[in-house]
């Protein structure tokens, strides 16, 4: 990996350090939710074709509530269901609103945001099993908001790109939906904190290892789900028959070991995969446009990725 970090992810880094928050292992549930709502909630809404609320059936009394984003144009438009991050515990549909339309925008999908349930009030699997929910409601019901339902796309970044992962898993293993790409932005993928990217990244770089430690025990309820693949994914004995990928790792992430790793052996089973490793980039930049210019190089390149996946025009 660098050493040398971004300039202006150090720049980032230095703003928010004199802001002086706290990072989530440091505050109570409900104030690491709050913390992220005011990082990422904005009032300046970037404009799409069309959103629209709903809730879905799921697999609790609740439903699962989705918003949906068509750009302009006419469709069908392939459906990019997206799983926002948090370490699982925190963000919502209003969180990651503003990702969601940039991606619709400029991507030219339609986009799914799922507010899956969260823990530690609900723990794995229930955000996850409300995550392939939505997954499978996509496939059956897509042409509903002018999507395409032979053309779905899985994604999310950090825990939602956990999420991802083990949609692209049981998708495989419960024989549908059909998923064409998954995109794992820095995801998390197992629940070893040892990797030499947490021995040296681990702290002073937006995401740390004490914070990763804290949202893996809200998560997980049980200490025997550190095995199972679809709470890691790193932990499944076979990776083959899974979408193809585009897994995006940073080089100042603790996650960064855990995102390669996961991206070779996804090659090793003939996955197709691209990995875009951002070697002095932050967990997390993807959400700063205003401040990072890598992450508009990035939503270009996910772009160019779901354009090749469907034969899209650029």
């Amino acid at each position: 990996m660098t050493t040398e970090l971004n300039p202006q992810a150090k720049e980032f880094l230095k703003r928010m350090e004199e802001k002086g928050g706290l990072p989530s292992h440091a505050l109570s549930v409900d104030g690491a939710r709050e913390s992220l709502n005011q990082l990422l909630i904005t009032d300046d809404a970037e404009p799409v074709g069309e959103v629209r609320d709903l809730t879905v059936s799921g697999p609790s009394e609740r439903g699962v509530p989705i918003r949906i984003y068509t750009p302009e144009g006419s469709g069908p438009f392939p459906v990019l269901v997206y799983f926002h991050g948090g370490g699982w515990v925190k963000g919502n549909l209003e969180t990651h609103d503003d990702l969601c339309r940039s991606l619709t925008n400029d991507i030219g999908v339609a986009t799914v945001s799922v507010e899956y349930r969260r823990p530690p009030e609900h723990p794995f699997p229930a955000g996850l099993e409300d995550c392939y929910a939505v997954t499978q409601w996509v496939a059956e019901y897509a042409d509903a908001f002018d999507g395409d339902p032979d053309k779905i796309a899985v994604g999310g970044e950090s825990a939602g790109g956990n999420l991802a992962a083990a949609v692209s898993l049981l998708a495989r293993d419960r024989g549908g939906p059909s998923i064409d790409h998954q995109i794992l932005l820095y995801p998390v993928l197992d629940r070893d904190l040892e990797r030499r990217s947490y021995e040296e990244k681990g702290e002073d770089y937006n995401l740390t290892t004490s914070s990763m430690q804290w949202y893996w025990n809200h998560y997980l309820a049980d200490e025997v789900d550190a095995k199972n693949p679809y709470a890691a994914p790193l932990q499944a004995r076979k990776l083959s028959n899974l979408p193809r990928a585009t897994v995006v790792t940073c080089g100042f992430d603790p996650l960064h070991d855990e995102g390669v790793l996961y991206a070779e052996r996804l090659d090793s089973a003939d996955v197709p995969i691209r990995l875009l490793d951002y070697e002095g980039q932050i967990h997390g930049f993807i959400s700063f446009p205003d401040h990072m210019d890598q992450a508009l190089e990035l939503r270009e390149e996910l772009a160019a990725a779901l354009h090749e996946t469907f034969d899209m025009e650029p």
